[in-house]
């Protein structure tokens, strides 16, 4: 039973975190990224980053920290102090997947984040080379099965979704290509466009106006449905490889410990400028998602996507050292 005594500290102590949320934010928010600059991610961060500065009145300085497959910036994120002024743009590559490719971790990504939203999800395209003679997923891999281990494809970095999308092919089709990680998309992108590998597995993001001047093919995309940025393309599905899905995703977390109000009004706005017409046809123009869930419902989808990806990471026996 609580004295009267008791009430006004056990008042003051639920009151306290509903007017720091109020307030919040009253300096520049930090936002980190774990992959380097123009590649997918950060469009995405810079886009939520620079409608959030319009919002609050306040700067969201982005932080990109790239490197160890996305281990350097989620481990900063992670040890960071639950204030809300630092909050991280995560995903599947370093939320899900490196728990399961990576010998030993700096960080807990269920232990050390707490959700907030899922900011977009993204198809992945397998984009190849104009001077590759193939101009379909079929052609792909009659060529591949003909010329075993001469095909290569690059990723922004092992372990990442465009390794297990290339990983998860080779094992379907039982292929022999070669995979080339980048430290990032763009430098794997400039190195597709040079002709320096022949091959991809990477998100629509940075890439769509390389595919509208022909000087990048692609032969399929991820999905139950074909993306608006690239419509003539069709799904694995719809190219004859039926049951293939390797779509990629993010969100915005913040370190566990983080006040429940301080996520609750990140939530609120950041969910709001996901689903603004503005922000979500920027996106859909360049083939990603908006999405805007909640802090459960993403919570929800972290688990599925945990319980999808360790099955194929274990089958396909994938490993980072």
């Amino acid at each position: 039973m609580i004295s009267h005594r008791a009430v006004p500290a056990v008042m003051i102590a639920m009151i306290a975190p509903l007017a720091v949320a109020q307030n919040y934010p009253v300096k520049p928010v930090k936002l980190i990224m774990p992959f380097p600059a123009g590649g997918p991610t950060d469009i995405v961060g810079r886009l939520v980053g620079q409608r959030l500065t319009e919002s609050w009145g306040q700067n969201v300085v982005v932080d990109n920290r790239p490197g160890g497959g996305g281990l350097i910036g989620g481990q900063l994120a992670a040890k960071s102090p639950p204030d809300g002024y630092t909050i991280y743009l995560g995903g599947i590559t370093t939320l899900v997947l490196s728990t399961y490719v990576h010998k030993s971790m700096p960080y807990d990504p269920q232990r050390d984040f707490l959700p907030v939203t899922q900011a977009t999800m993204q198809p992945l395209l397998l984009m190849v080379h104009p001077m590759l003679p193939a101009k379909s997923l079929k052609e792909f891999l009659a060529l591949a099965r003909a010329r075993p281990g001469e095909i290569n494809y690059a990723t922004s970095g092992p372990g990442g979704s465009g390794h297990l999308a290339g990983e998860l092919l080779r094992s379907i089709t039982r292929i022999n290509i070669v995979h080339v990680p980048y430290r990032g998309a763009p430098p794997a992108i400039n190195d597709l466009l040079a002709g320096q590998v022949q091959s991809m597995f990477g998100s629509p993001l940075a890439v769509v106006p390389h595919i509208r001047n022909g000087k990048i093919n692609v032969l399929a995309v991820t999905g139950q449905k074909r993306s608006l940025a690239v419509p003539n393309v069709p799904t694995f599905d719809e190219a004859g490889l039926l049951d293939y899905d390797a779509s990629t995703w993010n969100g915005i977390m913040v370190p566990s410990g983080t006040p429940r109000a301080i996520i609750d009004r990140l939530h609120g706005e950041i969910a709001k400028i996901l689903r603004a017409p503005n922000t979500a046809e920027r996106l859909a123009i360049d083939g990603s998602v908006a999405i805007g869930s909640t802090p459960e419902e993403f919570a929800v989808f972290i688990k599925s996507e945990h319980a999808k990806w360790s099955k194929v990471v274990r089958e396909a026996n994938i490993r980072v050292e």
